[in-house]
């Protein structure tokens, strides 16, 4: 009868995977998805086969959770166990996908069973938090959450039987970015991002333009520079673009970066970024068609961009009330001082 806390941390959707274990192990036919990715990626089989393989993977934590749930059903103690799960970050290995602010890099799952506290069969529209996690479980324990957590918990949320948008405060989620893989960029320097994500909108600022969003380009940026092999490109994240996990998609990309079908998507997917980005995503669901200079949005980016700039400011962001900011220097950046 003693409480516990468990953290199950399966690495499974993390790269790398076997090639082809989608459909080998899982059923999941490649094909089966042409006209059905993400317009940034081109429409053809080895990514599909990539994306196959990444659902196969997500198939295999299904399959580990159900022995957790098993286990617990058979010790007598399901329905008395809150069950949250979540996640880290998005897709690897894929444009947009981890290590971006993009839904594709940040949205992830949620999903929670409590019988006799959280009503089943709902889908709740509210945005949330992964810090939110942490006062939610306290609230949960009955223990008291700490003022210092800006986290806010879903524990109201979750008990109340309504779908849809249910606490009218959870309009929009911020997200941010500083620094992936430490060596992605001469100077071991970070990609500074902020973002702020709506029902209808995605603002995105980037606070230095002019750095390769996913690393140095290693010279693939000249779209006929010769290009390492797509065995090398598959296997060795830092052999380019460091900030995406090597893949067969990354290794795709560039390796037909120069084709008319693919060039735009390359650029679109490994170029440099300008400071502002906003998607109109009731249109434009992938995030395609930056309209940040259009004047016709010009309210719209001006209302999300001031109402990030004053959360970040609110809480310290070392990006706005520092100067130099702290994560353009060592320890965060730059080589490490003796």
């Amino acid at each position: 009868n003693t409480p516990f806390c468990y953290w199950w941390g399966p690495t499974n959707t993390h790269r790398s995977w076997e090639r082809g274990s989608g459909k080998a192990l899982w059923g999941l036919e490649p094909d089966d998805l042409k006209g059905r990715l993400p317009g940034f990626l081109p429409d053809v089989h080895d990514i599909r086969e990539d994306v196959a393989d990444s659902l196969g993977e997500c198939q295999a934590v299904d399959a580990g959770l159900g022995v957790l749930i098993q286990r617990l059903e058979e010790i007598g103690e399901l329905d008395n166990t809150l069950i949250v799960v979540s996640g880290d970050h998005g897709i690897p290995g894929f444009p947009r996908g981890k290590c971006n602010l993009y839904d594709i890099g940040c949205e992830v799952t949620l999903a929670a069973r409590w019988p006799n506290n959280i009503p089943a069969g709902r889908t709740v529209e509210d945005f949330v938090n992964l810090m939110d996690l942490a006062p939610t479980f306290l609230e949960a324990a009955g223990a008291d959450i700490p003022d210092t957590m800006t986290g806010k918990s879903l524990l109201p949320v979750l008990k109340s039987d309504q779908s849809g948008l249910v606490d009218p405060d959870r309009t929009f989620v911020i997200t941010g970015r500083e620094r992936h893989v430490g060596t992605a960029r001469e100077g071991q320097l970070p990609y500074p991002q902020r973002a702020i994500r709506t029902a209808d909108f995605l603002y995105i600022h980037n606070f230095a333009p002019d750095r390769w969003p996913m690393g140095d380009p290693q010279g693939l940026d000249d779209l006929h520079a010769e290009a390492p092999s797509a065995e090398d490109l598959t296997g060795k994240t830092f052999i380019a673009y460091p900030d995406m996990d090597a893949s067969p998609t990354k290794s795709y990309m560039i390796l037909h970066r120069a084709e008319q079908d693919v060039q735009e998507l390359f650029e679109i997917g490994f170029g440099k970024r300008p400071q502002e980005e906003l998607y109109d995503l009731r249109v434009d669901p992938h995030y395609m068609n930056n309209i940040a200079a259009d004047p016709e949005y010009d309210p719209i980016r001006k209302e999300l961009s001031t109402t990030l700039m004053q959360i970040l400011r609110e809480q310290s962001d070392p990006r706005l009330v520092e100067s130099p900011c702290r994560f353009e220097h060592a320890p965060y950046a730059g080589p490490v001082e003796d």
